[in-house]
């Protein structure tokens, strides 16, 4: 993995993204310390999904399914 400079970054940012789209992640630094990284975009969706599931696909993701018993009896009578 690469590690340059923030001015480096800075001046040669078109090399940095080639650089990620060939697959190659590099970490930018900020006064010797890691500051960002640079990822390919396939990385990136698989550390940070867009898609979340609602809650019925959550529900049915439950290993083993889920199963209600309904009772048909009416609770009360309705006079109509």
């Amino acid at each position: 993995m690469k590690k340059m400079q923030v001015r480096e970054a800075k001046a040669g940012f078109s090399a940095v993204v080639e650089a990620a789209e060939n697959g190659e992640p590099t970490i930018i630094t900020k006064h010797g310390k890691p500051a960002a990284v640079v990822i390919p975009v396939g990385d990136a969706e698989r550390l940070y999904p867009n898609r979340k599931p609602n809650l019925g696909t959550f529900l049915m993701s439950f290993p083993g399914g889920l199963e209600f018993e309904r009772n048909d009896s009416p609770m009360r009578e309705i006079d109509l």
